[in-house]
């Protein structure tokens, strides 16, 4: 896996938010209590909602440094604020003194990451949710070509309540026009994506058109109720969270994810890495790995997480434009159909699968 690594750059925030919808992922992967988890870090969202499972272990493992350091300002940001103050600092909520909560913070940091953190500063006092590079994407085009197709009334529109068939009318007949269209698919185009969005290496196994399949994407989406209270549609098109909140954000979870982070341990790795170092690991997110691998290195890898994992194992994980299938080339591993059934709310619009395999043991 390293050899497919070496060129992609881990020096920034790549992700300021997980994009993967943690609802999901909690339904497909079931954890019970005493589970061991392997978690794909990211922005560490995702990994404090497997938390709530009540699972004996959960190990964020990530290549990217930078993502570790992350994760690490919000599991303090968890451990020294309360709710209101928390939502405040990471930037779900308007804030005036970022800096002064995160000298409340800063106490609870490895020296490594209190360094990193106090050089940018600026990124704090912005909200630090908004300031990867993903997000940054998302805001160039909310900023500079979404107002050439919408206003804003146009965009709460979107999100009010309406039927099924009064969401399907509005976008095809007022959102989804000409201009929407033209300019969606050149912001999302393979070019514009690889540069201001995802690193390109993680774009060479796609062989789609990129901006055709987002766009297409988006037109089931928005067309459907669920979209209303899509709380990462809402991000992108309006620049923050509203009433809906991710999973680990919501009030109810706050304090049981605060409450359980000693069982939270962040590796910096490869999978396989943290395989040999955390045994018998038996729910696994995988995120979207397997998005930037050739068939080979996803056979190599997928052999691996098998081999490393404990009894009963479960492996969730999502395919956006490149089909891989687990369960299609082990005969030890069976697809669980049944969560396939909940792509629609699926808040990750823009994925084509979400994927649950299990071991047959």
């Amino acid at each position: 896996m390293s050899e497919q690594l070496k060129n992609v750059r881990h020096d920034y925030i790549r992700y300021a938010n997980c994009w993967e919808d943690a609802d999901m992922l909690l339904k497909g992967l079931d954890i019970k209590s005493g589970d061991r988890v392997f978690s794909i870090a990211s922005a560490g969202d995702n990994s404090f909602s497997l938390l709530c499972g009540d699972p004996e272990l959960v190990v964020a493992v990530d290549i990217n440094p930078i993502q570790l350091k992350l994760v690490e300002l919000k599991v303090a940001a968890f451990q020294s604020l309360d709710y209101p103050e928390f939502l405040q600092f990471l930037g779900f909520r308007k804030c005036r003194n970022r800096s002064q909560l995160f000298k409340q913070v800063e106490g609870l940091l490895s020296k490594e990451a209190l360094n990193f953190w106090r050089s940018r500063q600026m990124e704090i006092e912005a909200g630090i949710i908004s300031q990867g590079k993903f997000e940054n994407y998302f805001g160039t085009f909310r900023k500079y070509l979404l107002p050439l197709i919408h206003t804003k009334r146009r965009v709460g529109q979107l999100f009010s309540l309406k039927s099924a068939e009064e969401q399907a009318q509005f976008c095809d007949s007022i959102w989804f026009n000409r201009r929407w269209k033209g300019l969606f698919r050149l912001f999302f185009s393979r070019w514009v994506m690889g540069r201001l969005g995802r690193d390109p290496k993680f774009l060479n196994e796609v062989k789609i058109p990129v901006s055709t399949f987002i766009l297409n994407q988006a037109h089931r989406h928005l067309s459907s109720v669920h979209c209303q209270s899509n709380y990462f549609l809402h991000f992108i098109l309006k620049g923050y969270f509203g009433k809906d909140l991710p999973h680990y954000a919501r009030p109810e979870n706050f304090e049981l994810i605060k409450s359980r982070l000693d069982r939270l341990k962040l590796f910096s790795g490869l999978a396989e890495e943290a395989l040999a170092k955390y045994p018998k690991l038996n729910k696994f997110n995988l995120s979207n790995i397997f998005e930037y691998m050739d068939e080979s290195l996803f056979n190599i890898v997928t052999n691996q997480l098998i081999s490393g994992s404990g009894p009963q194992a479960r492996f969730a994980y999502w395919n956006l434009m490149v089909p891989r299938k687990m369960s299609a080339h082990q005969p030890q591993l069976k697809p669980d159909a049944e969560y396939g059934k909940y792509l629609p709310e699926d808040c990750g619009f823009f994925y084509r699968d979400f994927n649950v395999d299990f071991h047959l043991d």
